[in-house]
């Protein structure tokens, strides 16, 4: 069976996402690709690796015990060039990390800044996920930490505290909701709201709404907190940002901020590591200086 590192490190993300085509996407390789090598990977094995259904695929026996070499065998490579990254110049080391929208936009910047600037020949593959994709990943092997909601189903984890991520509502000064100093989520159906162009804040947001049984009513989507912020201070609809996000924008965007008085507006982050990994040397470090920042 020469089954190469492409290989196994698309094994992996199918099995971690119960989807070729998720899978294939978190590989970097196109459909076809992907569904190529899985087929060439039974037929030089001549085994079975994963059960196709219509509601995705699952690995059967042997699938599972592949899955199960491969998270080892990723893990030494990772920690082989993490430890020769400590003496060879030219040898470049990479962490893969999954974080959620606040994470990513509100939190890591900063505390990454100083240690990659420590650590030149360590590069960060940086994920955006939704918290309960990101455990799911962690404990399954197929990234080295995470960050994300403590919310989540932990099992596998070796979890530690890492910020409070709180959700708030921003309206422009002369909307009827700017009297209030907080609102219920419930309270904002009938609003027209500035959502974010995709990611995972957005993909929580929406879950909520189907909760309810609403669809929230969508003017526009952007990409930054800052431009939500902006057209809510010119009344073009509402916004749902980090709370950091809402009062670095304060001043300049002409909004009111609105405590979301709902429990899943506030969420401890905290990052994660798959219970008794092996980490490299570098993503030691790394989640060593995460944690003391």
């Amino acid at each position: 069976m020469r089954f190469d590192l492409t290989d196994l490190r698309l094994f992996l993300a199918v099995v971690d996402a119960g989807s070729i085509t998720h899978g294939a996407a978190d590989a970097g390789l196109s459909l076809a690709a992907a569904s190529e090598r899985l087929r060439d990977m039974e037929a030089l094995g001549e085994v079975i690796l994963l059960e196709r259904g219509r509601r995705g695929v699952s690995p059967t026996e042997a699938g599972e015990a592949l899955a199960h070499h491969a998270r080892v065998i990723l893990g030494q490579i990772r920690q082989m060039h993490g430890e020769l990254g400590e003496y060879a110049r030219g040898l470049r080391s990479t962490i893969s990390i999954l974080a959620n929208t606040a994470a990513i936009s509100e939190h890591l910047p900063e505390r990454l800044a100083s240690w990659m600037a420590a650590n030149p020949q360590v590069d960060l593959q940086l994920k955006e996920r939704q918290s309960l994709e990101i455990a799911r990943s962690v404990a399954a092997g197929h990234a080295e930490i995470g960050i994300l909601s403590a919310a989540a189903d932990m099992a596998g984890l070796a979890v530690r505290p890492f910020a409070m991520d709180r959700l708030v509502v921003v309206v422009s000064k002369g909307h009827p909701l700017a009297r209030e100093s907080r609102v219920r989520f419930a309270d904002l159906v009938d609003e027209h709201f500035i959502g974010l162009a995709g990611g995972a804040l957005q993909d929580h947001i929406d879950v909520q709404a189907g909760r309810i049984g609403i669809r929230l009513k969508t003017r526009v989507r952007l990409r930054d907190f800052g431009a939500i912020c902006r057209l809510a201070g010119a009344d073009i609809g509402i916004g749902i940002v980090p709370e950091t996000a809402a009062r670095r924008a304060g001043r300049s965007s002409g909004i009111v901020v609105l405590r979301l008085s709902d429990d899943w507006a506030t969420r401890q982050l905290v990052v994660c590591t798959a219970e008794r990994a092996e980490l490299s040397i570098h993503a030691r470090s790394l989640l060593d200086h995460l944690m003391s920042a």
